[in-house]
């Protein structure tokens, strides 16, 4: 079987397909063809215009038709081969007829002119003035502004990449992508400011070519052929025009595409689409219909153009004005899943904060009980927010088949880091300390023993009808939903560093930005970037500094900032600024400080033992760790309040490390993080091989004089 010439365009490899086209352009140049095969290229050159402008008109953004500036070259190449092979077919064989020269051209030249030739050189000259006066000189001016433009902010767009990476908001392969649309949208509008000379080109070629079709024309027809001045221009003069007239209706077509992509605007729809939905708006519409209608009014003006013009603009504004009032139509509905399908959304749980009930539970939160445990929990977010001073995440209530009927939890990320059980439909009687001493038998008050679960204080579950006797003897009452909440308001203010995240934290900086802007540009995005300036403010929240006063705060890193970089240095600046901030969690102001100290003796033997590799901070021998905690809590008993254990600076952290979590009454500080003018009554030395009968006390008042 013999292949077809199509059949072996077809099969040819996709990359020969390009050279062997331009081959093909320089054949018809050079080699004479016939007429019908030039007729076919000239239906061929039609049709590649066309579809160039329907791609160039449903690009999106003119990036989704790159390749348009070396289309618009080929596209050319092929017009000027056509324009060089009609004009030997014309010079050649003009005198014949003008069926001699092709179809086309003849119908070009005797339909669409009408035969008369002159009307054909002036709608040629129509033709090349709109086309080079307005359409190509325009694009070619947006063409050469939006090239300066794009390559004067490729530094800037170079650099904000670079801050997104640096900030951590795109990963190396998005930052990669938009280099390269960055680099290609350069070469693009370059490419474009010296296309749409090709376009100008081609239209200075054509006439020229239409010259030189006339004159030779007359030349030949009267010389060669012996045709008389009237017949050779007939002829001639004829052909030319319709030659013309073929080339430049393509040339218009790819005129119009470029000046189509190079004035888009970036958007998520085609340009019908975009011009339609600008279009849309109904207000637009209905002065058209009313100025129509004036027009049409006026005398001697054609009232059966311009009225039915106003009623279409009156029909196009009343359809759009009960489109926009229309309700938008419902979503479609979700298609069901298959059987066997497994969603993220049904392993993953992206709530922080989760309060999971037990089944006998559920009352708490059923809106036709008042939902209790709804506006406790809402209340205490709102709470904690404030006193933290950054918006804490939405928290989750569900119940759960794995706890026992009156059980709860509280879990942070997953984990449980408060669990308890309650009564529902009881009442929680605590004693804070304002009851009589004695066994609440006495007191007239029966129910089920049990320890406040926030502050471990000693409770009773009484029924409701005994919550005025139970507040008249001293009991603090509350209901389960109270319970709860308030457990999970302790749990949380325990954790609250784990509640700042990067999000929450730029949302902190926004807000501080908009009063102070010069005061955060000094600390972030440099020298701190996002994360770095979430670690420090983690664990700042974590030793009891909370963001809700920010500009102090943001004052005090910037200064440590100018001194060191150092993570552990930068806290322990600021925590020494701000140790007024610490000591007020356990001391009214004016009132003394009740301090512990260590023994130098024990102190220096922490300073000089082990250290850990990792961090560099001092070990504490699990004995020695005993004690301290021992002696610790006993003070603190003995003072039935909070104390501050006075250290070293470079014992700090390990000692603040020990008793965080064995004795929640006891503040570490540092010597540096403590006020000049903060009054203290030192209560015991831990460790001193003889202590004292009685603590010794001082009031180191900063204005007594030593």
């Amino acid at each position: 079987m013999i292949a077809t010439p199509l059949q072996r365009v077809l099969a040819m490899p996709a990359a020969m397909v390009l050279p062997a086209g331009i081959f093909a352009l320089l054949a018809l140049m050079v080699l004479p063809i016939p007429a019908l095969l030039l007729d076919i290229f000239f239906v061929l050159n039609i049709a590649i215009s066309i579809a160039v402008l329907m791609v160039a008109l449903n690009a999106r953004k003119p990036l989704d038709f790159s390749s348009f500036p070396s289309v618009l070259l080929f596209a050319t190449l092929l017009r000027l081969a056509l324009n060089v092979a009609s004009t030997r077919i014309v010079l050649m064989s003009g005198h014949e007829g003008g069926a001699a020269a092709g179809e086309v051209i003849e119908s070009f030249g005797a339909f669409l002119v009408g035969g008369n030739f002159a009307v054909g050189l002036f709608v040629f000259a129509i033709l090349m003035i709109i086309n080079m006066i307005v359409i190509t000189k325009g694009a070619g001016r947006v063409s050469e502004v939006s090239a300066r433009f794009v390559l004067d902010a490729l530094p800037g767009k170079q650099m904000a990449i670079d801050a997104d990476i640096a900030a951590g908001l795109v990963t190396a392969d998005e930052a990669r992508e938009r280099r390269r649309e960055v680099t290609v949208e350069a070469d693009f509008y370059g490419s474009m400011d010296g296309a749409s000379k090709f376009v100008k080109g081609d239209a200075i070629a054509a006439l020229l070519i239409l010259g030189v079709n006339i004159f030779a024309g007359f030349a030949l027809g009267m010389i060669s052929h012996g045709l008389s001045a009237s017949e050779a221009g007939e002829v001639y003069v004829t052909l030319a025009v319709g030659d013309a007239l073929v080339a430049q209706v393509p040339s218009l077509l790819l005129s119009i595409a470029a000046a189509a992509i190079v004035t888009r605007v970036s958007d998520t729809r085609d340009l019908a689409g975009q011009i339609g939905g600008q279009f849309a708006d109904p207000r637009g519409w209905l002065p058209v219909a009313l100025i129509l209608g004036a027009i049409g009014l006026v005398p001697d003006m054609p009232q059966m153009i311009f009225f039915p013009g106003a009623a279409i603009a009156t029909a196009i504004w009343w359809q759009l004005k009960r489109r926009a009032a229309a309700p938008p139509p419902p979503p479609a509905p979700a298609a069901e899943p298959a059987a066997d399908h497994i969603a993220l959304a049904d392993v993953s749980d992206q709530t922080l904060v989760t309060v999971e009930l037990g089944y006998g539970l559920v009352g708490l939160v059923d809106e036709a009980q008042g939902a209790p445990l709804i506006t406790r929990i809402t209340g205490i977010r709102k709470q904690l927010s404030r006193d933290l001073g950054f918006v804490l995440p939405q928290f989750r209530i569900r119940d759960s088949l794995d706890l026992a009927a009156q059980d709860y939890t509280v879990l942070l990320g997953g984990v449980s880091i408060a669990r308890g059980n309650v009564r529902p439909g009881k009442l929680l009687a605590i004693d804070a300390g304002e009851v009589r001493p004695g066994p609440y038998a006495e007191l007239g008050l029966t129910g089920e023993a049990t320890r406040d679960p926030s502050f471990d204080c000693p409770a009773l579950w009484i029924a409701p009808s005994a919550r005025d006797h139970a507040v008249a003897e001293g009991f603090l009452v509350v209901d389960p939903a109270t319970v709860i909440a308030t457990h999970a308001n302790q749990a949380l203010l325990t954790e609250a560093h784990q509640l700042l995240g990067p999000d929450e934290v730029r949302e902190w900086v926004d807000g501080l930005k908009a009063r102070a802007p010069a005061l955060v540009e000094a600390v972030t995005p440099d020298p701190l970037t996002l994360p770095a300036l979430t670690r420090i403010l983690r664990v700042l929240v974590a030793d009891g500094i909370a963001l809700a006063h920010p500009q102090p705060l943001f004052t005090s890193l910037a200064l440590a900032l100018q001194k060191t970089t150092d993570f552990d240095a930068v806290v322990d600046i600021v925590r020494a600024d701000l140790g007024a901030r610490l000591i007020a969690r356990i001391a009214a102001p004016g009132e003394p400080l009740k301090v512990a100290t260590l023994d130098a003796g024990l102190e220096s033997a922490i300073l000089g033992g082990m250290v850990d590799p990792a961090t560099g901070q001092p070990l504490i021998e699990p004995e020695c760790g005993g004690m301290i905690v021992r002696e610790v809590n006993r003070l603190a008993d003995a003072e039935k309040a909070a104390i501050a254990l006075i250290v070293q600076p470079p014992a700090r952290r390990a000692l603040a490390a020990l008793l965080k979590q064995r004795s929640p009454r006891c503040l570490v500080l540092s010597i540096a993080e403590l006020p000049p003018t903060q009054p203290i009554a030192v209560i015991g030395v831990i460790g001193e091989p003889n202590p004292p009968e009685t603590p010794a006390l001082a009031a180191p008042d900063a204005t007594e004089p030593a």
